[in-house]
């Protein structure tokens, strides 16, 4: 079964990153769909995969991580503007795999990779 999933991991604080806002769009051309929107639980992962069944279809995808919200929510004094506000990182998905996309994340920096 294809499905996306992500988890998100405070490397600031060394823990999972809970509460993380996140958006999930395609991307046709120059037309952005939004399909689901999530928060990270006390793991750092959504409750349900972001894309799965029906709606995962190939082509190039859009996550957006709002690590703003999230820092300023646990106090961490950031500067105006932040240096990351929304991490965007655009996947090419094809159909019939399975996709994992973690963020390592802190106020400064952030990493990401395929797992599995």
């Amino acid at each position: 079964m294809a499905i996306l999933t992500t988890h998100v991991l405070d490397t600031y604080h060394g823990v999972p990153a809970a509460g993380v806002p996140i958006e999930l769009s395609r991307l046709d051309g120059d037309v952005r769909t939004r399909l689901s929107r999530a928060t990270t639980n006390a793991d750092g992962r959504c409750h349900a995969p972001l894309l799965s069944g029906e709606a995962f279809r190939s082509g190039r995808y859009e996550l957006a991580f709002d690590l703003e919200a999230y820092f300023r929510g646990k106090g961490v004094a950031l500067a105006d503007p932040p240096f990351l506000s929304t991490v965007v990182i655009h996947v090419g998905l094809a159909a019939g795999q399975k996709y994992h996309v973690p963020l390592l994340a802190t106020p400064w920096s952030y990493s990401t990779y395929r797992g599995s």
